[in-house]
């Protein structure tokens, strides 16, 4: 199985990955999931960003 296929189906991202696919650095990716300007979701000491609510995010701002 190709490791690009794997990565399609995963559920969650980590904060900083999320942050990067806007753009954003380490740092920044962060602070704006602390605004909650990015969607996230905590498992134990872990902050995640969901996948789902992520896209849902992404088309509210490109609907308007």
């Amino acid at each position: 199985m190709e490791k690009g296929s794997n990565e399609d189906k995963r559920l969650v991202y980590e904060v900083p990955e999320a942050g990067a696919l806007l753009g954003l650095g380490r740092n920044a990716s962060y602070e704006a999931a602390k605004r909650g300007d990015i969607p996230t979701i905590r498992i134990g000491k872990l902050i995640r960003v969901p996948k789902a609510a992520f896209d849902q995010m992404l088309a509210r701002v490109g609907a308007k």
